[in-house]
């Protein structure tokens, strides 16, 4: 399987804060989410890939090319948190600028597009909400034949019912094998939805890259008390956390850990408490 878009070891420091040697791939035709806290670097490491900040170091390949050339551009459809054309434009006006700037700009697909999100076609991007913004920012990368789709945060704003209706269009979108999308959000709920590979960054450093389905079908949460805990062993904890009345431990094969530990509970772990076990979790010492 080919990648549609690939960073090893990519780096970039700052005062405060470094990505460190960050690497995973999107293959072709899959959906990649991309999760972490507020400040774990998925939108550095975004912009580092994309050539918008300057990376210190690392590989950077999209669709085969290590050089982001306007034929590589073209084919991209990029969708950040926040607005990314002159607010003095209307979305009509704005279809008249992306002609210039597209060669496979497609206006009938974008105008089926406002009209689906019920975008108003005269009015300003200023006047518009944020969601408003983010159905524009969306509209306009659905339009240009884009082979890979760059999402971050593009369902923040929106309501459950346009959300659902986008992560439809995501998953229509990767039914041709030629098409993949990177979307980096903090609602894991959504990536449980259409996601295949969850890469789950913490503190500038990639923690894991797995199949989604592994996740969601293998992870559990072992649930006990003090006496059960002594007892567990301890190279079957990925990382635990006590609370007032149990014992929370993360397990990465909860069938094979039910027929181990048959009194106590397990139950599948959302990518949510997943990640806040990562994050807040005790390592267990052997």
């Amino acid at each position: 399987m080919t990648n549609a878009f690939m960073v090893s070891g990519l780096t970039k420091t700052y005062q405060d804060f470094t990505l460190d040697h960050v690497s995973f791939t999107v293959p072709s035709g899959t959906i990649v989410g991309l999760i972490g806290e507020n400040g774990a670097g998925k939108s550095t490491t975004i912009n580092a890939a994309l050539g918008l900040i300057q990376k210190e170091d690392g590989i950077v390949s999209i669709l085969d090319r290590e050089e982001l050339d306007g034929d590589v551009k073209e084919q991209i459809g990029i969708v950040f948190d926040g607005s990314n054309y002159p607010e003095i434009l209307s979305p009509r006006k704005l279809n008249r600028v992306m002609k210039n700037i597209y060669r496979t700009w497609d206006e009938q697909a974008y105008l089926r597009l406002l009209k689906q999100f019920s975008l108003p076609a005269d009015k300003q991007i200023k006047q518009f909400s944020k969601g408003m913004k983010m159905k524009l920012a969306i509209s306009v990368a659905f339009s240009h034949h884009s082979r890979l789709l760059i999402l971050d945060e593009a369902t923040s704003g929106l309501d459950p019912v346009v959300r659902d209706d986008i992560l439809d269009m995501l998953l229509n979108f990767v039914q041709d094998e030629e098409h993949s999308i990177l979307v980096s959000s903090h609602i894991t709920s959504d990536l449980e939805k259409i996601a295949d590979y969850i890469v789950f960054i913490h503190e500038g450093k990639v923690v894991f890259e797995k199949p989604k389905d592994e996740l969601t079908e293998r992870y559990g949460i072992l649930k006990c008390g003090a006496v059960q805990f002594d007892g567990l062993d301890k190279s079957d904890i990925i990382s635990y956390r006590k609370m007032d009345y149990e014992w929370q431990i993360l397990v990465s094969d909860r069938g094979r850990m039910q027929k181990k530990y048959p009194k106590t509970l397990i139950v599948p772990a959302t990518i949510d408490e997943i990640m806040l076990l990562y994050v807040k979790g005790e390592k267990a010492e052997n």
